[in-house]
């Protein structure tokens, strides 16, 4: 490698370590400010571990008897549990081409990795460990969860600055490798745009065994295009170019109802499963639908 190379790579590491370092100060802000004793009162232990045997009490559940212990002892002795405390959150994140695409300063995978951020960081506060799946048309990376600071930035870096190989979703590959590797009781945020072939079957049954939260991320003009007449839409993932005319209302009308249809059948589909889901669009300030998210399934509890 020549001193020139060198050096362009020496300045692109310093860059990324930037980055990171800027995030990890604006997401414990965050975490600080906004979310302290949410993150915790939202995603309790997801079981309970056994503590002690005791002997029975009045007053105690004749269902927590220790059978055992009582026939050996001549007197009833009870089995106590205290919640798990420990919880594994994993990242499911689609970094496939249509994840590029974005109007506003950050595109739609700038995001999602800044979203990713802000909850490992809650995460890190709870002393939970953090995973991550890194998918595009297949699995593309896994980082197993673990503990710290450390590990969060590993899992923070790689979020940021992962370059796929593949470029279309597949949202049931993700997922079914999901259920293969990941054994106990996991909270899973799915980052994605959802534009990916059905994939409710996989949902139903990650669903069932996890506690899923999908976090659909857009572009604005996605959703609105605004007076254009002529609009060149671009599918990344296909790398086709198609042209619209939008001054023709029947192709708006298509259009307009081709999103609106998707967006119920989304909806519909997180519904169905059990599923809670966050719109974020990019360019907004994210820290507030998060929020909201935190508090009314607090509420919920």
């Amino acid at each position: 490698m020549n001193d020139q190379s060198r050096s362009a790579d020496e300045r692109d590491l310093t860059e990324i370590f930037r980055k990171i370092r800027r995030i990890e100060i604006f997401t414990k802000r965050m975490v600080n400010d906004l979310f302290s004793g949410e993150y915790h009162s939202v995603f309790k232990g997801q079981g309970m571990e056994f503590d002690e045997v005791r002997e029975y009490q009045p007053g105690d559940d004749v269902r927590s008897i220790d059978w055992n212990v009582t026939a050996r002892m001549g007197t009833p002795f009870i089995k106590r549990f205290v919640e798990e405390r420990e919880l594994v959150v994993l990242f499911v994140l689609d970094v496939s081409a249509s994840g590029q695409f974005g109007t506003e300063v950050k595109t739609k995978i700038d995001t999602a990795a800044e979203i990713c951020a802000l909850l490992a960081f809650s995460a890190v506060q709870n002393n939970d460990k953090v995973g991550a799946i890194i998918f595009s048309d297949e699995v593309e990376q896994y980082i197993p969860p673990d503990k710290g600071r450390r590990h969060v930035l590993h899992v923070i870096r790689n979020l940021l600055f992962y370059k796929p190989t593949g470029r279309g979703t597949n949202i049931t590959s993700a997922l079914d490798y999901l259920m293969r590797v990941v054994k106990r009781r996991a909270i899973v945020f799915i980052l994605s745009d959802f534009l990916s072939a059905d994939f409710s079957k996989t949902l139903a049954a990650a669903a069932n065994r996890f506690d899923v939260v999908a976090i659909r991320i857009a572009d604005r003009r996605e959703r609105d295009l605004g007076r254009a007449r002529l609009v060149r839409l671009w599918d990344q993932e296909r790398g086709v170019e198609q042209l619209i005319d939008l001054g023709n209302k029947k192709s708006r009308k298509r259009l307009n109802d081709l999103s609106t249809k998707r967006n119920q059948e989304l909806r519909q589909l997180f519904n169905r499963y059990g599923v809670d889901s966050i719109d974020i669009a990019t360019g907004d300030d994210y820290a507030k639908p998060l929020s909201m998210f935190f508090r009314a399934r607090a509420r919920r509890r």
